[in-house]
């Protein structure tokens, strides 16, 4: 066998092993695969994608701390114990000499209250000797008849119980309000995470669809390159085709290949995008159904219904409305800090005082009461003042960063909608151009066969055919990921249409 039959052989085999692994319209799936449509991933990422379950998670926080303020108006109960060792006795003293303090000798004015407490605590000394212990103090060279009782006991045990509630805040009542609408903010951030999970997912879905349809072309141009190659291998052998034409015929099917490996290595980094989105684990064997022609009969609706599109739905600017209500009940919260505020309170407790720690011994006494507590804002240095003026410069540059979210959202929309209106104009050339790609690949094919074109001209056919397909598919590609970006801007939820 000649060098050349062998090279020819060689250069058919490695084509033929390739071309095992891609035969078929579907890559190889086994019984564990998923198969998903769009809805099914769609729901799926729902319902296990991370940062939709972190949004959920911080509304069940913020539910828990509108709870947390709404218990701001109940009575406030807290026990209360207590432990108190005296080290130095209180010293009372009395009389009406020089030592009482009132002036030298004779009566004092205070003496129709002090006798009869000087005789009251007499008769407790006698009836309870131990319980109050005179105090005698260290004779001084100024004063060596000064004298004292000192009262009390040792040690001071006290329990008990305290409440307290407000009667009238209407700091806090707003406060309260204002929880309610933070707990609305966060259900419009989970929302605001849903749109974006299902946009992803869109677009993911539809990469797959547009790295499978760029495999199914190039699988095709690998298909053709491998028939030429047959076909100017029986001219040659048959000498009516030259060693030129049987060279190409073999370097066009080995650059196929590569197109072919390198859109199936496209078609797994889709869908492990895909599944990243979903959430799912990577190791999932997943596949996806349908093709973007199914998606193409939906290309050719008014586009121009979005121009006058409302953004009534749209999450960003409904989060900046929440955000512009919550400053304008801070400011109405803050302004109510000048309301006088009236609590109620109540005690309750029992309290004994002994020189020793037998506890069986002790006399416990209650103490309680009930009371109110008024309190009126008079002067605070102007604090609250400017914080109210603050939060209204806060609530002002919202405003202007409202309208300014507003003209970028809709530019975004005129940029959806022009893109949209290009990839129709586009698919529709490029169909055109396909249908009439295939019928000059055809009469190329068929002229070559009869020997009447070269497989140059061949090869240009079959060259602006995989163009054109491959243009037909970007097409709708680009139509349908500006329309979810579209979508997910006007707002529409998964569930409607």
């Amino acid at each position: 066998m000649s060098v050349r039959r062998i090279v020819i052989v060689l250069a058919l085999l490695i084509p033929c092993a390739a071309w095992a692994q891609f035969q078929g319209d579907e890559r190889p799936q086994n019984d564990s695969t998923l198969v998903l449509s769009l809805e099914d991933a769609i729901k799926i990422a729902l319902s296990e994608n991370t940062s939709v379950k972190v949004a959920d998670m911080e509304i069940q926080r913020l539910q828990y701390a509108r709870k947390g303020t709404y218990a701001a108006l109940f009575p406030q109960v807290n026990g209360t114990g207590s432990y108190q060792r005296t080290i130095k006795k209180q010293v009372m003293y009395m009389g009406g000499g020089d030592d009482s303090g009132s002036g030298s000798g004779g009566s004092s004015m205070f003496d129709g209250i002090l006798k009869p407490i000087e005789w009251y605590l007499n008769q407790l000394i006698a009836q309870h000797p131990g319980a109050i212990e005179p105090y005698v103090p260290e004779p001084t060279p100024e004063d060596d008849n000064s004298g004292g009782i000192a009262v009390g006991r040792l040690n001071t045990w006290s329990a008990g119980i305290n409440a307290s509630m407000p009667l009238v805040n209407a700091q806090l009542w707003e406060s309260i309000s204002l929880s309610a609408d933070q707990v609305e903010l966060a259900v419009e951030k989970a929302r605001e995470s849903r749109l974006g999970t299902v946009t992803s997912v869109k677009q993911a879905y539809y990469a797959v669809l547009l790295a499978k349809e760029a495999f199914n072309v190039y699988k095709v141009v690998y298909e053709n390159a491998v028939e030429n190659f047959r076909q100017t291998e029986m001219k040659y052998n048959v000498q009516k085709a030259s060693e030129l034409d049987l060279t190409r015929a073999k370097s066009n099917v080995a650059a196929a290949v590569p197109n072919v490996y390198n859109a199936e290595s496209s078609i797994l980094l889709a869908l492990w995008q895909l599944k990243a989105v979903m959430g799912l684990d990577l190791e999932r064997e997943i596949d996806v159904m349908g093709s973007l022609d199914d998606y193409a009969e939906t290309m050719f609706r008014d586009v121009n219904e979005g121009e006058n599109a409302s953004l009534e739905r749209n999450t960003t600017l409904r989060q900046l409305d929440m955000q512009a209500e919550q400053l304008a009940k801070t400011v109405r919260m803050q302004q109510f800090a000048y309301i006088p505020s009236l609590n109620l309170s109540f005690a309750y407790s029992f309290n004994a005082m002994t020189d020793n720690f037998k506890f069986s011994e002790y006399r416990w006494t209650p103490y309680s009461y009930v009371g109110l507590s008024l309190s009126i804002p008079i002067f605070s240095g102007g604090q609250r003042y400017y914080a109210i003026k603050q939060t209204r410069m806060q609530a002002s540059e919202l405003e202007l960063q409202r309208q300014n979210t507003e003209r970028q959202l809709r530019i975004g929309i005129r940029q959806s909608l022009q893109t949209m209106d290009t990839a129709m104009k586009t698919y529709d050339a490029a169909k055109d151009a396909v249908g009439t790609a295939e019928k000059a690949y055809g009469i190329a094919s068929k002229s070559y066969q009869l020997g009447k074109s070269t497989l140059t001209d061949l090869s240009n056919t079959e060259l602006t055919l995989t163009q054109t397909k491959l243009q037909a598919a970007q097409a709708v590609y680009n139509f349908v990921v500006a329309k979810a970006g579209l979508e997910q801007t006007l707002g529409y939820d998964f569930t409607q249409e």
